[in-house]
């Protein structure tokens, strides 16, 4: 199996887009599948490179990144999606990261710094500028102010205690399974029941819940 990882860029801009795709190329382990410069190229481009990772613009014409998201997470194999952007609209975060996308990077990130979170993107770990990652936390309370004010970790047993909060430090499912000695498919299951139980939609919102309540 190729440790090449082959990313697709999507922006409007194509002075940005060329020049991000100069940085990322410039990595050994990094490889241009395509780029696009609006949402419907983005999703076609994605559909046919099949490619590891996946940069999405939010603001682009034809749909915008959350419209190609939204048609990229519906294909049988879905890569890992992170929105770069220069949006910090609390609206396109939480619809971003609902629709699945794993991270949320903002444009002004430095170009080392964006190799490391493609390499982590791959690997299967999630990321959401720090600037956001508080706001993300008001709005999921805001949504559910229902549960609020029970600690939904209560509800997790040990194991999927301990399984949280290796996921919470950014640390993938293979990753937490050589931690804790269990199988990559194990660790999965476990996901599944801790993100029913904690009433979120994928592992980002789970992270940012055990960060809330780990602290408190």
């Amino acid at each position: 199996m190729s440790d090449i990882i082959r990313v697709v860029l999507a922006d409007d801009h194509p002075i940005y887009r060329d020049g991000l795709a100069r940085t990322l190329q410039d990595a050994p382990d990094i490889e241009i599948a395509g780029v696009a410069k609006d949402g419907e190229e983005a999703a076609q481009v994605v559909e046919r490179e099949r490619p590891d990772v996946v940069l999405l613009d939010v603001s682009m014409p034809k749909g915008g990144g959350i419209a190609a998201l939204t048609r990229i997470m519906q294909m049988a194999a879905p890569p890992r999606v992170a929105m770069l952007t220069a949006s910090e609209e609390d609206g396109d975060l939480m619809q971003a990261i609902k629709l699945g996308a794993l991270g949320y990077i903002l444009k002004g990130v430095g170009a080392e710094e964006l190799v490391e979170l493609v390499r982590d993107l791959n690997a299967g770990r999630s990321y959401v500028s720090p600037g956001l990652a508080g706001r993300l936390l008001v709005a999921m309370r805001r949504r559910d102010q229902a549960v609020a004010q029970a600690n939904p970790l209560d509800e997790l047993s040990k194991r999927e205690e301990d399984i949280l909060k290796l996921v919470a430090q950014g640390k993938s499912n293979r990753e937490v399974g050589e931690a804790l000695e269990l199988q990559e498919k194990t660790v999965k299951h476990y996901m599944t029941s801790i993100l029913q139980k904690l009433q979120v939609r994928n592992r980002v919102e789970a992270a940012m819940l055990a960060r809330q309540h780990l602290k408190g």
